[in-house]
């Protein structure tokens, strides 16, 4: 089940994202990767560039998560909450704030220094190109996702899967 505001979002409304690269990258995790990977989870953000306090921003959930949503300006560009996991999908575009490197996982381990939700540090590209572009720059323990291949994520951390 989806928020009422993605819901909007995919229809278009109130929340429509602009066509710009960057913002199709949004809807494609919004429309994506969300429900393949992080299914049932809600959207407690949504940034955008142009207005600073988002597309979405649940103050109230990520307080209750010990989020300060004050930080927003700090924030992933998309964050999901998984409650039935109780997992954070911290999604960054890498248009925006370039990969999650190490640098900018440590920037946001202070922001949810207070939540005690497991975090999943996302990566957002286009494609395999764009990818590439950065390859160097994403910090173990992430994960990739690519718009155009939809059904499947890049693990940088394979102990993780394989039970090590």
């Amino acid at each position: 089940m989806t928020s009422p505001e993605i819901e909007r979002l995919a229809e278009g409304g109130e929340h429509g994202v602009p066509p710009d690269p960057h913002s199709a990258a949004q809807r494609a995790v919004v429309e994506q990767f969300t429900p393949r990977f992080a299914p049932g989870s809600l959207v407690l953000y949504l940034g955008n560039t142009a207005e600073k306090d988002g597309l979405v921003l649940d103050a109230a959930a990520l307080a209750d998560l010990g989020i300060a949503s004050t930080e927003h300006d700090r924030l992933p560009d998309i964050l999901t909450h998984d409650e039935a996991r109780n997992r954070l999908f911290l999604v960054d575009i890498v248009t925006s704030q370039g990969p999650m490197s190490r640098k900018r996982i440590v920037e946001l381990e202070a922001v949810f220094a207070k939540c005690n939700a497991p975090r999943i540090y996302v990566t957002a590209f286009a494609d395999r190109d764009e990818f590439c572009e950065y390859l160097l720059d994403i910090a173990w323990g992430t994960e990739v996702w690519l718009c155009d291949a939809p059904d499947h994520m890049i693990h940088f951390n394979g102990d993780r899967f394989l039970g090590r």
